[in-house]
Parts: structure tokens; sequence; C-alpha cells
């Protein structure tokens, strides 16, 4: 099972691309934090912070593009995926990322351009 669930803030507001044939595509870094405690022996292990890419598609893009922007806080349920290519030296790179299948924005505001207020439900 490929299912990954993520609570964090928006680092920076989603970038938006309308395609062919009326398919959208929105892009948005995500950042996780892991807190930091003290272990029984006393050891101080310090928060750790993860970056993840986060892309949406269709009507999960446009709610992204009308409601998500940086510093945010969102619920990401998504799958993991890895798209590969060759760069212009010749050398294969990999990137994952966390495909969305359903977003929530945890942040009560209004949408991006109007003042009608956030729905409870995202319309998706």
């Amino acid at each position: 099972m490929n299912k990954v669930f993520l609570v964090g803030n928006v680092g920076k507001d989603p970038e938006v691309k309308y395609l062919d044939q009326g398919k959208v595509v929105a892009t948005f870094p995500v950042a996780t934090t892991e807190r930091g405690f003290t272990a029984p022996d006393g050891t101080v292990v310090q928060p750790q912070t993860e970056w993840h890419k986060v892309v949406a598609w269709g009507h999960s893009a446009k709610f992204a593009e009308q409601y998500i922007k940086c510093g945010n806080k969102v619920f990401i349920e998504g799958k993991l995926s890895t798209r590969s290519w060759v760069d212009s030296a010749g050398v294969t790179r990999y990137s994952t990322e966390v495909v969305v299948v359903n977003m929530e924005g945890m942040t009560a505001g209004k949408p991006k351009e109007d003042e009608a207020p956030m729905p409870n439900t995202p319309p998706f």
C-alpha cells in the first residue's frame, strides 16, 4: 500500500500551471517537524524538519490555487511518486513527490482573491 499522511506548513505559495486539454497542476513545498525531546539518559534530541514536494492535480490543484498560501497549516493525504529524468550532463536525476489524494486547509482564512470564507469541506 502506498499511502502518505502529512500535517505541516506550506513553505511557498502554490505554483499553478494550466496544461493542454484543461488539466491543471499545483506544486508547493510542505514542512513537517518531528518534536525534539530529552532522552532518559539526558541526551537532547533536536527537532527535525523535513521538506516535502507536494503535487496536486485537477480539483485539488484548483483548491490549492484558491485557498492555500505560504504559512498555512495543511493536512495532505496522498501517495509517493518518484520521477526520473536525464539532465543536460547525462546524469539521471530523481525526484520523489507526494501526489495529493485529499487535502484540507487547517488554517482558517479567506480565499486569496475573494472575501468569501473558506468552506468547511474542500470542493472535491
